[in-house]
């Protein structure tokens, strides 16, 4: 039996987490209390005393059951802010460490974070009103593109820029496959097509900004930031199921980078695809991803090659959106084989708060790549 202790100095503060558990009555009911046990002291409970200020404080504590369908209930379970040791790994590892290795077990939902935990985390840099600013486009939805495909040189995505900023496309950013490869190495490329942005702005007026994918080793990640800050890049594109969520997060807090976050989601589609485990949609992709830092979340959207649905979809715009404090509003950005034919629907169903991303869709005009682009871009001007 561990002794009573009495003097953990708890604030006594706690967030919850919404979990959906499948199950019968019983079975949800154990569960729950693994949970408890398993997201914190993973130990057996029944040999701390009954009076202990772990048993009390430091242990999860269910609040609320209830059936939501035959064989799924929502279980709702809250943690002392002090177990996350206010930092972003300790609190993702509270939130689902260990649970996410058992069956049955879905995180629906954050909720009450008080803000003596969120003053711990700065989220977003910019957020939607900052990257409105910096591109100067007070109103309406943003747009992006990505330079592909992989294989090409660095002076042929250098290129491939020029023409889509020349067409007014807002963020051009690299496809997240391009890395340090030997066809179009990352300092080489980063250098010529922040130049041929450069260029097209100096031409157009237009305040389009090169993103690149910063998809470094540890060793480097830092050091390859801090070069395409030099060279005036306007923003970065970050992976965080590939170089870490932490990671993302200490490179959007940095103020010597200090550039606007698009967080992609490679990596990281498995944690959303069963509906009985893993985590939520809108969590991942909303509530986390801001948490970490990003002020645009990559999403595939509904009815392109990816199979995420309506709903999903719209609970990721909600996540993006939803009140988290000083947290800032981030822009979705729905992509994954986006046409042209689809921008007013796609503008209907999230807003002017969000950011298309269409690709492949703009090489396939009959008039070339720039008038493709600005065509895009008066069509969104008058939505």
């Amino acid at each position: 039996m561990i002794q009573a202790v009495h003097h953990l100095n708890l604030s006594g503060e706690r967030f919850d987490v919404v979990y959906h558990v499948t199950g019968d009555q019983e079975s949800v009911k154990d569960i729950a209390r693994d949970i408890c046990i398993e997201q914190t002291i993973e130990f057996p409970a029944d040999l701390i005393d009954a009076d202990d200020d772990i048993r009390h404080g430091i242990m999860g504590q269910v609040k609320h059951t209830s059936q939501l369908h035959e064989d799924t209930w929502e279980v709702i379970i809250s943690y002392a802010i002090e177990t996350t040791g206010f930092t972003l790994p300790q609190f993702l590892n509270v939130v689902f460490g260990n649970i996410s290795i058992k069956p049955n077990i879905r995180v629906a939902k954050l909720m009450n974070l008080p803000a003596t935990l969120l003053n711990h985390f700065k989220g977003p840099r910019f957020g939607v009103a900052g990257l409105r600013s910096v591109v100067n486009e007070p109103r309406r939805a943003l747009l992006c593109t990505a330079l592909k495909p992989m294989g090409l040189s660095s002076q042929a995505l250098a290129q491939q820029a020029y023409e889509f900023a020349k067409g007014g496309i807002d963020f051009i950013k690299d496809d997240h496959g391009l890395a340090n490869q030997s066809f179009a190495p990352y300092r080489e490329r980063v250098e010529r097509c922040a130049e041929a942005v450069a260029k097209a702005n100096q031409e157009t007026g237009y305040q389009c900004r090169y993103v690149p994918c910063l998809s470094s080793p540890m060793e480097s990640i830092m050091e390859d930031a801090l070069f395409a800050k030099s060279l005036e890049v306007g923003g970065l594109l970050i992976a965080p199921g590939l170089v870490g969520f932490d990671t993302m997060r200490a490179i959007a807090d940095h103020d010597d980078i200090a550039l606007p976050i698009l967080a992609h989601p490679s990596f990281v589609g498995s944690y959303v695809l069963s509906p009985q485990q893993g985590i939520s949609h809108d969590v991942l992709f909303g509530q986390l991803m801001r948490l970490s830092g990003a002020d645009t979340s990559i999403l595939p959207n509904y009815g392109g090659r990816f199979s995420f649905s309506r709903e999903e979809c719209r609970a990721i715009a909600e996540g993006t959106q939803s009140d988290m404090m000083h947290i800032k509003k981030s822009f979705p950005s729905p992509g994954g084989g986006m046409t042209l034919d689809r921008i007013k629907e796609i503008h209907d169903f999230y807003g002017s708060d969000m950011m298309f991303l269409i690709g492949g869709a703009l090489h396939r005009g009959e008039k070339g790549l720039t008038e493709t682009c600005s065509h895009f871009r008066e069509f969104v001007e008058k939505l």
